[in-house]
């Protein structure tokens, strides 16, 4: 049975979601379509670009992202604290940027006067608008329209291009968020499309590593400092764990490992069989909601070659 949306993300609960989009049937996204001979590569790029825009415009950051050929994958922080610092004309604004808005918000960014009934609706507008713009679904349903229209357009059809619900897993701890996003960033390595991270086309791992002046969109990473809201990780270390990680799921690659463990795989307490386990199976292993207890219950259960339960709720 298929939970309703409001029953899978709770900010209340945690603030980071991994989500997943898929295309139906055998509707390209990108890569190349055997059954046609056509290339869609390009609609990488369409993708990638929509995903770090919109994600500068709503108070939602990508903390990781994958583009590949027939779904892609977001882990996502939104930011309250961001929405509520927001004055009344920055809300206004952003939202202009994604639709017309009203006749009244029009009419408010050309500087006319707004009468005391004016600016009652347009307080409602703009109340309504800065909850849209930290809502994970406004967010995922303005990327997948965009990006069907612009594929229909070139396939000269029409007719849906996703499924019809994106699917979401809560990380509710730091574990959680972690193991996702490296998983998430080795999802081209997993596929073979590239052979390093740092080689994977439209993943943030890759654009974190080249792209160093333009971070738009991108969540940071900010340490330990206590006083700074983001990835609560050094990203010199996040690299190395994912760069090890994915030398651990390469079979070519195992038996070449030199180097010591990242200190961070130390702090979370993991060891290696347990990490590559949960880094290449994260979607199996976990449904909805994923904490530090639920991690450490599918790897016991895995890796003594039972079946791993899906977790369903949270505990």
């Amino acid at each position: 049975m298929t939970l309703p949306r409001k029953s899978l993300i709770s900010l209340s609960d945690t603030p980071y979601y991994h989500c997943v989009s898929r295309c139906v049937r055998r509707a390209y996204l990108c890569g190349h379509d055997r059954y046609t001979q056509k290339s869609f590569e390009h609609r990488r790029q369409w993708l990638e670009v929509k995903l770090l825009t919109l994600a500068d415009i709503f108070a939602i950051k990508l903390c990781a992202y994958a583009v590949m050929s027939n779904h892609y994958h977001v882990v996502l922080h939104v930011r309250l604290d961001l929405a509520n610092q927001w004055s009344e004309h920055e809300v206004v604004m952003r939202w202009h940027q994604l639709f017309n808005g009203t006749f009244i918000s029009q009419q408010y960014l050309n500087g006319e006067h707004l009468n005391q009934a004016q600016w009652r609706v347009l307080r409602a507008d703009i109340k309504k608008w800065r909850s849209r713009l930290c809502d994970i679904s406004w967010y995922m349903r303005i990327v997948n329209e965009s990006i069907a229209r612009q594929a229909n357009k070139e396939d000269n059809c029409s007719g849906r291009f996703w499924e019809g619900r994106f699917k979401s897993q809560a990380l509710l701890d730091e574990r959680a968020l972690l193991s996702c996003m490296a998983y998430v960033d080795l999802n081209p390595i997993r596929a073979l499309m590239a052979a390093t991270p740092e080689q994977s086309a439209h993943t943030s791992i890759r654009k974190r590593i080249y792209d160093t002046v333009n971070q738009r969109g991108l969540e940071p990473f900010v340490g330990v400092k206590q006083d700074s809201i983001g990835i609560p990780y050094r990203l010199k270390d996040y690299i190395e764990l994912v760069d090890w990680t994915g030398r651990i799921v390469r079979d070519d690659k195992r038996g070449h490992i030199q180097q010591s463990l990242p200190k961070i795989l130390d702090r979370l307490s993991l060891d290696q069989a347990s990490w590559k386990e949960l880094t290449t199976q994260f979607e199996e292993h976990f449904q909805s909601w994923v904490s530090s207890e639920h991690i450490n219950k599918a790897l016991s259960i895995s890796l003594n070659n039972v079946p791993p339960a899906l977790v369903h709720s949270r505990e």
